[in-house]
This record gives C-alpha cells, sequence and structure tokens, in this order.
C-alpha cells in the first residue's frame, strides 16, 4: 500500500495534535494533586488503597500515632515522605518477623 507524501503528512499532523492534546490534558491533572510544602498529600482512600486496609485499620494507625497525618478543613491527609518511612518500618518489622519464625 503507498500513501502519498501530502496524505502522510496530514495523518502526522492530526496525530500530533491527539499528542499534543493529551499532554495538556496530564498537565492539568498534575496540577490538580493536592500539594502542601512541595509534597504530594494521599487522602484515606488513597492509602486504604495504596497499604491495602480498611478504613478502621487506617483510623488505628493514626491514632496510635504510627501514621502522621494533617487534619485539612476536616479531611485527613498523608504526606507522601511519611507514607513511605511507615511502609519501610512495616516492612522492616515483617522481615523481622519472618526471620524469628525460621
Amino acid at each position: 500500500m503507498y500513501i502519498d507524501k501530502e496524505n502522510f503528512e496530514a495523518w502526522m499532523e492530526r496525530i500530533m495534535e491527539r499528542f499534543d492534546l493529551i499532554h495538556r490534558a496530564l498537565e492539568r491533572m498534575n496540577k490538580q494533586r493536592n500539594m502542601l510544602e512541595g509534597e504530594r498529600l494521599y487522602d484515606n482512600q488513597d492509602v486504604c488503597q495504596l497499604l491495602n486496609v480498611s478504613k478502621r485499620t487506617l483510623q488505628r494507625y493514626r491514632s496510635s500515632g504510627e501514621l502522621p497525618y494533617n487534619t485539612i478543613y476536616h479531611k485527613t491527609y498523608y504526606k507522601e515522605s511519611d507514607l513511605y518511612a511507615f511502609i519501610r518500618v512495616h516492612f522492616e518489622k515483617q522481615d523481622v518477623k519472618k526471620n524469628n519464625n525460621n
């Protein structure tokens, strides 16, 4: 199948326009993320999905002081760095338990 140069360039132009449209949409979505002091914030739903825990378990982590959080306009948020630190600590605890059982 042969495509002449004009048709090819027209198709490429349409494809590039579509890429530009997608790029702008992604930039808008990125700007809508919740941020505090340049750090991404996660809400309860995000954290429950990330840790694969229930809302009640998440509440227990907050209440015990294991997982730091911020409340903004009656909504709870978690800093990305706090979540990573929490995950690291809990993975270390799991590794210790596994090693003790072996």
